[in-house]
């Protein structure tokens, strides 16, 4: 396949820069990004001049136009989404936003202001993408899986997503959590700590946490390295508050 017809199934929604198996994994999808960087290779830089002045970028990757027939609100301020990125009707876009090359973003989702949907990221239906929410991208090294943002997630101001981590289904991440492979997840309600890098489950609430830094001196004074916690799973009042996200739709 070549990069033109994957940038263009990327855009329709046909092909995804990662799938989900039947045991519910996600596996990244190595021909996709081999297209990407292919494209990124025969792409030529030139002036945008008739709709951004003064801007220069691959002449093949240019920023999506978006028409009321797509079913996109993309409310004007300085957004942008690339092409080769699928974004599905009923998704709402503030300013100003961007959502790079491979990104998949599915229908009834919230990408608010300032937010960063890397290139490959995964975002499922109904999402909130809060205000400076960043969500990593990965096209290198091929195999490297990219961030996964399941449905029905709600991902508050700030929050940091990166490394491939997946957010399962429900999910709700407080504001100013960031989440990589290097940080533990500490579930607090089967007291547990979670392998680094691991899955967030289902429906779980989590917040920004710290641990004590190993190490004598380090104890003395009184170090500590940031962490996630697992302070609970979503239940009918958890849910109640964030009902009023509907409206913004």
């Amino acid at each position: 396949m070549d990069w033109q017809d994957v940038l263009a199934q990327l855009e329709s929604g046909s092909l995804r820069a990662a799938n989900q198996d039947d045991a519910g994994n996600w596996h990244a999808n190595i021909e996709v990004k081999q297209g990407i960087l292919a494209a990124f290779k025969a792409g030529k830089n030139v002036v945008f001049e008739n709709n951004y002045q003064g801007f220069v970028d691959k002449h093949n990757l240019p920023a999506r136009q978006f028409t009321p027939q797509d079913g996109v609100r993309l409310v004007p301020g300085g957004s942008s989404v690339r092409a080769g990125a699928y974004v599905a009707e009923g998704v709402i876009i503030m300013p100003p936003a961007y959502i790079n090359v491979g990104a998949f973003v599915d229908s009834g989702t919230m990408v608010d202001s300032h937010a960063l949907i890397g290139s490959c990221a995964q975002v499922g239906k109904n999402v909130h993408v809060s205000a400076a929410v960043q969500i990593g991208g990965v096209l290198e090294p091929i195999g490297a899986s990219p961030v996964i943002i399941e449905d029905d997630a709600f991902l508050s101001a700030g929050v940091v997503v990166v490394e491939g981590i997946v957010v399962k289904k429900g999910a709700v991440l407080a504001p100013g959590v960031s989440l990589s492979k290097s940080v533990p997840v500490y579930d607090c309600v089967n007291q547990v700590m979670r392998e680094k890098g691991a899955e967030i489950p289902e429906r779980a609430v989590v917040v920004p946490g710290t641990r004590p830094v190993k190490g004598e001196w380090a104890q003395e004074q009184g170090l500590n390295m940031a962490c996630a916690l697992i302070v609970k799973y979503r239940d009918e009042q958890s849910d109640a508050s964030l009902e009023l996200e509907s409206i913004l739709r």
